[in-house]
Parts: structure tokens; C-alpha cells; sequence
């Protein structure tokens, strides 16, 4: 294993960057990751030369984000194929790096079957890692396309709960281009309403402990001129009692068959919330976050993140590895205890609708939901 941390010129500053893209430097191909844990501060860009690498980045979160995880997966067996590393070892490491996110081991089996297809057909090496690189890449092309078309959906529904425009929408961790192979989910459809002047005011929930609200969602409204506003995570009640929430929209990390909802570990406070004030609270995410697999909520797996992350406070130049302790600053007695899972479950009778790039769920049923899935299925094998 060979990482390497590469510094981004000042010059990029003015310039999107990527937040996953494969290259072929002469040594040999790599994965190249946007450092979300050193964001805001820094836009570091961390090298990947074989799965292990790419694991320990899922796993300390510096690529994150359900659309994203399953790009990322599915680079990480062509990455494994390509340097001629073992491809059941790569794809097995990297499907379970973290456990809730469904698209990740999605974006793995899909390349690892590129490459056994191609390795039983030709029996060359070389051609099956080319056909799991193709497989990633185009998973990365339709996880744009398909970022394109939830924001047009997401935006027309709210055009059609909320006439009138002057969108006030709150949206809960980061759902934007950092997660996606194109502008992201609930916060390209926010972002669609900006551009079409209708977005009044983004709320962006901070998202403790971990501030992936406040230090990348607040980062991506920034670069896109968004008229924003950060709160505190539990800020949120004081705002909707204030009859200043129109919509709440969030991403997801797995839909379960049922419809229930596994996101970042505060979202279903947020729909309690919604509810309570009657409030649309609009799920966004692509078909592969819908499991049908998982019957209902108490089936997902939620991962439980290390105490530190709760314990002590990172600076965001510090990247957090692994379990251990991240050399933060304590900000609780040494030996506290901490709970800390990476995501809650909101039921579907909480979630006003589900947004797809294959169309909108309202009523969010088991039913409506497997109808989706079939017609889905249905394109993609036409």
C-alpha cells in the first residue's frame, strides 16, 4: 500500500473539484478522493493504490455519502483488478467498510460481476479488469444522470406542495455533489430551486458530531452562492415553532422495503418534528438506495461510530482514522462513555414522499415502492 496526501495549488481554489476520479499516472492506476474530513479548512486531495487504502478512506469518512460510496466501491475492484490484487478479497472488504450504506456494496458486486463475466469469456486478466473500470464508470456517469433528474422531480414537487416559490427548505448532513457523481440529491434539488430563483433560505443543520453540515453542506451552499443559514442540530424545534420551515429534505443511506428510512443520526428527530408541524418531509436518493432485501427498519444495520468522534472535537485539518482516538480536544471527563451511531431510521409513515430519478413515491408503501423497483429494473434491462 502506497498513499499519499497531494496539496492542491491555490489556483484550484476558483475550480470544482472532484470528489472521486480515476487516473493512470505512469507507476500505475490510482484512486484519487476529495478529503471531506479536511474540509472546510483544506482542499486535500488523498491518493488510493489498492482497496485497503480506499477502506481505511470509507471507514474515516473521507469519502462518504450513499451514491458516492457505491462509485467508490466500484472503482475499488477495477483499482484492485488493475494492479492485480485479489478481486473476492477487494470486493469482500470493501462491501462490508460500512455496513448501512446499501450503495456501497451495490457498486461492488456490480463491477466484481463485470469482471467474472469478462474473466469467463476471455480468460484474460487485462480484459477483465478493463470491463470492471467500465462498469465503475459508467455506474459514475449514471449516478449524474441520475442526480439531474431527482433535482427536476424534487423541484417539482415542491413546486406543486409549496405554490408560490420562496422555498424555505432545512436539510440535515450533506447531500451534494461531495456524495454524487453529479450535483448530489436533496441538495441538488435545493439547488435547482436556487437557480430557478425559488429557494428563499437553505437551513443547514449543523449534523453532530461529525459537522458534516456545517463543514461541507455550508462549504457547497457557499461555492453556489446559496442564500444559507446554519443552526445547531437542536436549533431545529425553535425554527419550526417560528413557522420558519416550509420542507425538509434530506438524502439516505438505505430505504428499506418497507420505506423506512436509514439517514445520518439526527434525521428522524427532524421528521417527528415535520410531522408535528406539518411540514413535507421529502426523502431524495436513486433507486440503488432502496433495498428490497431489508424488509423493514428494525432489519437495517446501523453502524456505531467510535466514542472519540462524541468525546473530543476535531479540528477539521485533522483527519479522524479509524477507532482510535483522533487527538482532538476532550470536551467530556476522561473514560465517559459514548453512544454514537452513524444513523437513525425514520419510519414511512413520517416521510411525505420519496424522490427518485425514476419518479416520486407518495404514499410511501411497501407497495409503491416495489412497483418503482420493478419499472426500474424494467429500463435498465431494456
Amino acid at each position: 500500500m502506497a498513499d499519499q496526501y497531494a496539496q492542491t495549488g491555490e489556483d484550484s481554489k476558483s475550480t470544482e473539484l472532484p470528489a472521486i476520479r480515476w487516473e493512470e499516472p505512469p507507476e500505475g492506476p490510482v484512486l484519487v478522493l476529495l478529503d471531506q474530513t479536511r474540509l472546510p479548512a483544506e482542499e486535500v486531495e488523498l491518493v488510493c493504490t489498492d482497496a485497503s487504502a480506499l477502506v481505511e478512506a470509507i471507514r474515516s469518512l473521507a469519502v462518504r455519502g450513499a451514491p458516492l460510496l457505491g462509485i467508490a466501491g466500484a472503482y475499488g475492484v477495477a483499482l484492485a483488478a488493475a494492479r492485480g490484487f485479489d478481486v473476492d478479497e477487494a470486493a469482500a472488504v470493501l462491501a462490508g467498510a460500512r455496513p448501512t450504506a446499501v450503495n456501497l456494496a451495490v457498486g461492488v458486486r456490480r463491477a466484481e460481476a463485470a469482471y467474472r463475466a469478462e474473466l469467463a469469456k476471455s480468460g484474460d486478466q487485462e480484459l477483465a479488469a478493463g470491463a470492471a473500470l467500465a462498469a465503475a464508470r459508467g455506474l459514475h456517469r449514471e449516478d449524474a444522470a441520475a442526480s439531474a433528474a431527482m433535482a427536476e422531480r424534487g423541484l417539482a414537487l415542491l413546486d406543486e406542495l409549496l405554490p408560490g416559490g420562496g422555498h424555505r427548505i432545512l436539510t440535515h448532513c450533506n447531500t451534494g455533489s461531495l456524495v454524487s457523481g453529479g450535483e448530489g440529491t436533496a441538495f441538488a434539488v435545493a439547488l435547482a430551486a436556487h437557480r430557478a430563483g425559488r429557494l428563499r433560505r437553505l437551513w443547514v443543520d449543523e449534523t453532530r458530531p461529525l459537522l458534516q453540515g456545517a463543514r461541507l453542506t455550508a462549504y457547497e451552499a457557499a461555492r453556489s452562492g446559496m442564500a444559507y443559514t446554519l443552526l445547531t442540530d437542536n436549533a431545529a424545534g425553535s425554527l419550526f415553532a417560528a413557522g420558519e420551515v416550509d420542507a425538509v429534505l434530506i438524502g439516505a443511506d438505505r430505504i428499506a422495503a418497507d420505506g423506512s428510512v436509514a439517514n445520518k443520526v439526527g434525521s428522524y428527530p427532524l421528521a417527528v418534528l415535520a410531522r408535528y408541524h406539518h411540514v413535507p418531509f421529502i426523502v431524495v436518493a436513486p433507486v440503488t438506495t432502496v433495498d428490497p432485501d431489508t424488509p423493514d427498519g428494525a432489519s437495517i444495520e446501523v453502524e456505531q461510530r467510535p466514542g472519540h468522534e462524541v468525546t473530543e472535537i476535531a479540528a477539521p485539518q485533522v483527519p479522524v482514522v479509524g477507532a482510535e482516538a483522533g487527538g482532538g480536544i476532550p470536551v467530556a471527563p476522561l473514560g465517559t462513555q459514548a453512544y454514537n451511531p452513524a444513523f437513525d431510521v425514520t419510519p414511512p409513515e413520517l416521510v411525505t414522499a420519496i424522490v427518485t430519478e425514476e419518479g416520486v413515491v407518495s404514499p410511501v408503501t411497501a407497495e409503491a415502492l416495489a412497483e418503482l423497483c420493478a419499472r426500474s429494473r424494467e429500463v435498465t434491462l431494456s
